[in-house]
Parts: C-alpha cells; sequence; structure tokens
C-alpha cells in the first residue's frame, strides 16, 4: 500500500513551509513512500495537519555518505544532521532520503 501521511517533528515545520528543507532521511520501516504520489504531512509531537508534499524520489544512502549537500538540504549543517540523525536512529548506517516539494500549505 502507498503511503499518504507523513510526520515530521514540530521543529522542522518552518523549514518545510519555506522551502529551506527538501529532503527527509528515514529508516527502512518508512522507505515505501512512491515518486508523484502526494502525502499529508502533520507534526509527529500532537498530529497537527500542516501541509501536503510531493514525492520526488526516494533513494537508499549510508549514514556514512551523508554529505554537506544533504545538510544543506535539511538546513542544517553535516554535524547537525549527523546528531539528529543518531538521535532519533541510534547506530543506524542504511537511511532513505526521500526529496519532496511542498504543493501547498
Amino acid at each position: 500500500m502507498i503511503p499518504t501521511t507523513m510526520t515530521f517533528f514540530e521543529r522542522f515545520e518552518a523549514d518545510i513551509l519555506s522551502g529551506k528543507k527538501t529532503i527527509t532521511l528515514r529508516d527502512d520501516a518508512e522507505k515505501h513512500y512512491v515518486p508523484d504520489s502526494v502525502v499529508t504531512v502533520s507534526t509527529f509531537e500532537g498530529g497537527r495537519e500542516f501541509c501536503r508534499l510531493k514525492i520526488v524520489s526516494v533513494e537508499p544512502v549510508l549514514f556514512d555518505a551523508l554529505t554537506d549537500y544533504h545538510a544543506e538540504q535539511e538546513n542544517m549543517t553535516l554535524a547537525e544532521l549527523r546528531e539528529v540523525i543518531q538521535n532519533i536512529y541510534p547506530g543506524i548506517q542504511q537511511l532513505y532520503l526521500i526529496s519532496y516539494q511542498l504543493v501547498y500549505a
């Protein structure tokens, strides 16, 4: 089944809505998003919907292969990105880079 929803921590909402954050890195459980599908986005903490995103691509990427480019797309430094990922997914190596476009807020 194609996923129709996605959650983000509230702290990322402004960056998503402003277009500064254009990718998300997820684990194996969330690799099933489909390019050209549209998902409803809500906050992880409270489930409040705040936009819809069009999935552009889903690509595997290793934690050790993350670069400044990935960090820039996440609107943070590479060190911040690595720290955030390790806080969410401790010890993870295999990630999935999900690129998206804001459909509407």
